[in-house]
């Protein structure tokens, strides 16, 4: 069995600029900066057999590159947060992606992701942040915005759990076609 997911690799300036951000919420366990990633669609684990059928899938699957840009910070959790993520610029491109890969994962007979697609990139896990570190972090850091990038491929990842949390390996990247002038 292998644990997948697919997800935009970023450039090592976004990833800088986003490892600055990492301060001033204790307890937090922040994402090491070589780790981030912006998920596109979280797989679970599968056969081997199956994994080599994702890959074919995710090798046919075309697309086209895009900028992409980050702006703003939040937190999932509601009233007990448990992820603070740098927020993602609305991104028809980036939707379709996520849709060409859900299609194609479908018609291999995994299940339909459930879940709305909401664009992040993970900084930290929360374990009941202090309620006002957490508030002025937000207020802090809600202006945060990186220039726009291209996205020029997407990864298939393995995810490998242990005591320290996630570790991810890049199994595979998938190019796009260079956008149209």
């Amino acid at each position: 069995m292998i644990r997948l997911f697919t997800a935009l690799e970023l450039p090592f300036t976004v990833r800088d600029r986003l490892g600055a951000l990492q301060r001033g919420i204790p307890g937090a366990r922040w994402t090491d900066e070589e780790q981030m990633h912006l998920t596109l669609r979280f797989i679970g684990e599968v056969q081997e057999n199956v994994a080599d059928d994702i890959d074919l899938a995710l090798e046919n699957l075309g697309g086209q590159s895009f900028e992409l840009s980050l702006r703003g910070v939040g937190y999932f959790g509601g009233a007990e947060p448990r992820l603070l993520y740098a927020g993602v610029d609305s991104n028809p491109a980036l939707d379709r992606l996520v849709k060409k890969i859900e299609v194609a994962l479908q018609r291999l007979g995994l299940k339909p992701e459930t879940r709305k697609f909401t664009p992040h990139v993970t900084l930290a896990r929360l374990k009941m942040p202090p309620p006002d570190k957490l508030g002025a972090y937000v207020l802090t850091n809600n202006l945060f915005a990186t220039e726009a990038f291209w996205i020029e491929s997407f990864t298939l990842f393995s995810s490998h759990l242990s005591d320290g949390g996630s570790h991810y390996t890049a199994e595979r990247t998938y190019p796009l076609r260079p956008a149209a002038p």
